[in-house]
């Protein structure tokens, strides 16, 4: 008998994977198709990158990276974060992986557990529910219309915190809608949590440079929920990199220490050359 892994039978298939799929099958037809499934910008990486990355494979740079990424590369997103954000870490508290989905991944499965509850605002990335699922946790929909720009408000997050709640999924600049939460709308859904400290916030912020309405914020600014907010981010969409497989997280020491012992056990480091 072929018997798939509970796990497996709890888990979706990707709707972004299989709309992409449809439309390159109708592009192949013949048919003019605008592609809004996967997040691939219309760009190509800077030509600067790929003199690096050409320069990487004559340097030899083609054996195992560490598990947490280069140091390099790792001092570069603390000075990143620093420069751009106004945010202090130390590379400790970084690790990079093979792109910010496994980043979001390791985090959800280094936190989340059997019973445990996570908010995840609506309209929202495909894979979200499908990684807490995949976890034993129970992912919590809230929905939040065009009417009020498919941002959730602090009422709403409140009412749906429960002792069970672990973690809170936030995505700014969001992927589908386009909305960013300005530094206003995050310190009222910071002030929420601040009160529930049993609370992380996995900030997914991979757009952040796909923004048309000003300058990122992060709830990471917040001293009040800092050392709860676990930043996930990579070079996919700002650099057109999305076949490159970096991302990254920073957060507090001990998740991402976690998050390396998980990724030493099924991917090691990110790609070398990358």
């Amino acid at each position: 008998m072929n018997e798939l892994s509970q796990r497996l039978q709890r888990l979706s298939p990707s709707e972004t994977l299989a709309m992409s799929q449809k439309s390159n099958e109708l592009k192949a037809q013949g048919i003019d198709v605008i592609n809004l499934s996967v997040g691939e910008p219309d760009f190509n990486t800077p030509d600067h990158i790929k003199e690096a990355a050409k320069q990487a494979v004559d340097e030899n740079f083609s054996r195992y990276s560490p598990v947490p990424g280069y140091p390099a590369l790792r001092n570069a997103i603390v000075a990143k974060l620093k420069n751009e954000n106004n945010l202090e870490y130390t590379p400790e508290q970084i690790s990079c992986s093979n792109g910010a989905k496994q980043s979001v991944c390791n985090v959800i499965m280094t936190l989340v557990g059997e019973g445990d509850e996570v908010i995840v605002p609506a309209p929202y990335w495909v894979s979200y529910p499908e990684m807490v699922k995949l976890a034993d946790g129970t992912p919590v929909i809230i929905s939040a219309g065009i009417e009020q720009d498919f941002k959730i408000t602090p009422s709403q997050l409140e009412a749906a915190i429960t002792p069970k709640t672990k973690a809170l999924i936030l995505c700014s600049p969001s992927n589908p809608t386009g909305s960013v939460y300005s530094k206003e709308e995050l310190a009222g859904l910071a002030a929420v949590l601040a009160k529930h400290p049993q609370i992380y916030v996995i900030a997914d912020e991979i757009y952040e440079h796909i923004n048309y309405i000003g300058k990122h914020q992060s709830i990471a600014q917040f001293p009040e929920v800092r050392d709860n907010v676990v930043i996930v981010n990579g070079v996919s969409k700002a650099y057109a990199m999305t076949g490159w497989r970096i991302g990254f997280i920073a957060g507090p020491t001990w998740i991402v220490k976690a998050c390396n012992k998980l990724q030493g056990q099924y991917t090691s480091g990110p790609c070398s050359v990358s």
